[in-house]
């Protein structure tokens, strides 16, 4: 593992897991799109570098080893049958009904009561649900992962249709539940989706099953926590369907996490060093947000002005960060790798110990900033300033 400094201080803090200020430039795609640049230096102590573990051909031999009996009895009882799942229709006025006008209503008067800058952050999650075709084509890129017909019966393959069916009702509920209600400008959301479908996003996983097991285990939980944390604010606001609505998805979202982590658990078991070396390197390239490339057409720092509501609402912010993080070192038991290599040794150091410490003091900076957040304008609303 080389060994070299790199500053970890934000430019501008967002309420998600994304640090580093965000540029959006790409002359080849003919409009914005975003990249992480590298934030300044500081005379802060910085972190260690923590390269890319090598995919070996062992690596991708043990994750193909668990697509069968494991997989099977491990992570498909995680999944629910179509017929006993909930679906869109069941949290929406029906069409059907005689008193559809009526509930459509008594749905927007609910809706009153929710500010403008829930509703920011709620189109922000609900885009990110919506952006599902691009987070398929992650969980099948990785080696000894793919679904090799699209179609294969295999449990993992199984395992990926089956998790997107199960996602795709999310950004459905959420999109439909915005349409009715009135309070967004729905084209602009809209643009804003195919932007970001257009625009994918880079992980930094690649082709390391690893390294997917992993991004998907935080990123499930982090959901999870955006949704819950939506619901209560909403519920406090009295609008007891959006706060069922979001409940609900936050539900599936903890289901879906559950399986991950499983699968992780299992990767430190039959290779704790290789898993840790794994983990450290995702945590130290930060987990990057499916948001990460928002752009509506004319606001260029979209994501971090939606991450900024976010967190000043406390919907995800970056103590959720750690926490998830502290979580993940318990839930695997990181702290009790024994027999790990050099490199092992110092990636479980800085999973349990140097990145915890470092996140905590960017926290308390992060909460001062919080505070001090301009008003800013969100096409998604109108172009109201929030």
């Amino acid at each position: 593992m080389a060994l070299i400094l790199r500053n970890f201080s934000p430019q501008r803090f967002p309420s998600v897991p994304a640090f580093p200020s965000m540029e959006r430039t790409s002359p080849s795609t003919k409009f914005p799109v975003a990249s992480i640049a590298s934030p300044p230096k500081s005379k802060e102590s910085s972190k260690l570098v923590i390269k890319k573990p090598c995919l070996s051909p062992e690596k991708i031999e043990i994750f193909k080893s668990l697509d069968d009996y494991w997989s099977e009895k491990n992570l498909l009882i995680h999944l629910k049958p179509v017929e006993k799942c909930w679906q869109p229709q069941d949290f929406l006025p029906d069409p059907t009904s005689d008193g559809f006008r009526e509930q459509i209503n008594e749905m927007r008067e609910s809706a009153k009561e929710i500010p403008d800058e829930y509703f920011v952050v709620l189109v922000g999650n609900m885009i990110t649900e919506e952006a599902l075709p691009t987070y398929q084509t992650m969980v099948n890129r990785p080696e000894g992962a793919q679904d090799e017909t699209g179609a294969s019966l295999t449990p993992w393959s199984i395992w990926t249709r089956s998790w997107t069916a199960e996602e795709n009702r999310h950004g459905d509920l959420l999109n439909r539940y915005l349409y009715l209600t009135g309070r967004v400008d729905m084209r602009q959301v809209e643009k804003t989706i195919q932007y970001l479908i257009t625009s994918g996003m880079d992980t930094g996983i690649g082709n390391d099953p690893y390294l997917l097991a992993i991004y998907t285990s935080f990123q499930e939980r982090a959901t999870a926590i955006s949704h819950g944390s939506m619901g209560r604010l909403a519920k406090a606001k009295g609008d007891l369907k959006l706060a069922q609505i979001c409940g609900t998805i936050a539900a599936d979202e903890k289901r879906h996490e559950t399986a991950y982590t499983k699968l992780v658990g299992k990767l430190f078991e039959v290779d704790p060093n290789g898993t840790v070396l794994a983990f450290a390197h995702m945590m130290w390239r930060k987990i990057t947000m499916p948001g990460e490339f928002l752009y509506d057409g004319c606001n260029d720092n979209l994501f971090m002005d939606y991450s900024a509501i976010a967190q000043s609402v406390g919907v995800y912010t970056l103590g959720d960060y750690i926490d998830i993080l502290e979580v993940m070192v318990e839930k695997w038991k990181v702290k009790d790798l024994i027999g790990l290599s050099a490199e092992g040794q110092e990636a479980q150091e800085f999973v349990c110990d140097h990145l915890p410490r470092r996140l905590r003091r960017l926290e308390e900076r992060g909460e001062r900033r919080a505070k001090k957040r301009q008003a800013l304008p969100f096409s998604w609303i109108f172009n109201k300033a929030v």
